[in-house]
């Protein structure tokens, strides 16, 4: 059932934009007044989250730490996993945003009988990840040339690099094969790992199907249904979203309504969900501090001011009670104090 409702959503936001773009006058509503309302939606949702996130206070440094931190000279410091200065932070951010530093180290822990407990590499799981992230990358890059024009040289390099294989006519681009391919071994692999399917949620499955529905919609309009989408007039509708004068084309085809109307969606879920690492990333603090704790005094900037309590103040304050119960104390209570208790 934890993937039952989310598919169920999915196909339910399907068949609403393909009944309602058949109501005369709808089109408007699914190509311009949804698409700008999702996207105030994102931009506003992701600059609310990030500062969030920014004005938490971090007064300590909390840096996941996998290897030799920096200690003694004749001891080698790892340097990615344990920095110690803001370079060599730099680093490790790059290579955890660039190349999924940390799903490469993945392990999974195995028991056999005996029992034996075996760690063993999980790769697999890095190489389905960086090859959505990258391919659903390029594919929002060349989806520029539709809000551009002319076309940039950068976007069109990028094109004729996805399209190298000239597969067919239309071009087959790579990027459309990986990044359904890597969306599906991604589902399998929630089904298929027993311990992957028990933590999974409605919410991790919700994504899945709405990205695996937008490729599958750009898909059909691409290389099964290209005689009934005007690609002229989606770029039209397109140019004119962008320079906020939009014009509505009876010729666009109702699928393409659809897969408009589903990354709407996507763009209004976005910045609530967990798909938020994308920016998120950028300001944890277990990848973004440096280990220099014990190199320097942290001091927490949001505690109040403590006013130094001496043990003879102390003392002063609760002589009668101390005497009363017994304590030893410093100065004898005096007589007028004694005489009052």
């Amino acid at each position: 059932m934890k993937y039952a409702f989310p598919l169920a959503a999915v196909i339910a936001l399907i068949l609403i934009a393909l009944i309602g773009v058949q109501i005369p006058g709808m089109q408007y509503l699914f190509g311009v007044f949804i698409p700008y309302v999702a996207t105030m939606v994102f931009v506003a949702g992701f600059i609310y989250r990030v500062y969030n996130w920014g004005k938490s206070p971090v007064p300590f440094r909390i840096p996941t730490t996998c290897g030799q931190g920096f200690s003694l000279p004749w001891i080698k410091q790892d340097k990615l996993d344990c920095p110690a200065t803001k370079v060599q932070v730099l680093g490790r951010m790059l290579l955890e945003i660039l190349l999924f530093r940390s799903l490469w180290r993945n392990t999974k822990a195995t028991m056999y009988e005996g029992p034996q407990l075996t760690h063993e590499s999980s790769k697999w799981l890095w190489l389905f990840g960086i090859v959505f992230h990258y391919s659903f990358l390029i594919i929002v890059l060349r989806h520029l040339r539709l809000f551009l024009e002319p076309v940039p040289a950068c976007v069109a390099f990028v094109e004729v690099l996805d399209s190298l294989l000239q597969v067919g006519a239309p071009l087959m681009y790579i990027t459309d094969a990986t990044v359904l391919l890597a969306l599906l071994l991604l589902f399998l692999r929630r089904l298929w790992n027993p311990h992957v399917r028990y933590i999974s949620l409605a919410n991790d499955y919700f994504p899945l199907f709405l990205i695996l529905a937008i490729v599958c919609t750009g898909i059909l309009m691409r290389y099964f249904l290209r005689s009934h989408v005007d690609i002229e007039a989606i770029k039209q509708l397109a140019i004119g979203l962008v320079t906020l004068h939009p014009t509505i084309v009876a010729k666009i085809s109702p699928l393409f309504y659809v897969h408009l109307f589903l990354v709407s969606v996507l763009l209004v879920y976005f910045p609530f969900s967990k798909l938020m690492h994308m920016g998120g990333v950028f300001l944890s603090p277990t990848r973004n501090l440096p280990n220099d704790s014990r190199m320097r005094r942290h001091i927490n900037p949001w505690n109040p001011p403590i006013r130094p309590h001496s043990y003879a103040s102390y003392e002063d304050e609760f002589r009668a009670d101390m005497v009363e119960q017994g304590i030893p104390v410093d100065r004898p209570l005096s007589k007028e104090a004694g005489a009052a208790n």
